[in-house]
């Protein structure tokens, strides 16, 4: 019982610290007249705390809807976490954008 004792607190403040410091948000911009996708995200403090990611439309081979429960997903997520999307409303998200981009879909 001392060890959960000791590692609450240290639990809790980083998951206080990750929530105060919106580590993981940002937006998405898809420039179709450039051809040009930009991501940005906000990370921890220091020296890479924005993380901008910026690629070609024609790289884009397709759309992957992937469900992934736990704390660190390996996708960047192109949607809002703090929504709740049924699976309905995904698909929907992911049909929208892939016809926009005019890419296939992929369901994993």
């Amino acid at each position: 019982m001392s060890f959960y004792g000791i590692a609450g607190p240290f639990i809790s403040s980083y998951l206080w610290c990750t929530i105060s410091w919106n580590v993981g948000s940002g937006n998405d911009q898809f420039d179709i007249k450039e051809g040009i996708v930009f991501i940005f995200r906000w990370g921890f403090p220091g020296k890479n705390r924005c993380i901008f990611l910026q690629f070609l439309v024609k790289d884009i081979q397709s759309i992957r809807i992937e469900i992934k429960v736990g704390i660190y997903p390996r996708p960047i997520p192109l949607t809002l976490t703090d929504e709740n999307f049924t699976p309905r409303e995904i698909e929907q998200k992911a049909a929208e954008l892939a016809y926009f981009l005019r890419v296939p879909i992929e369901v994993f």
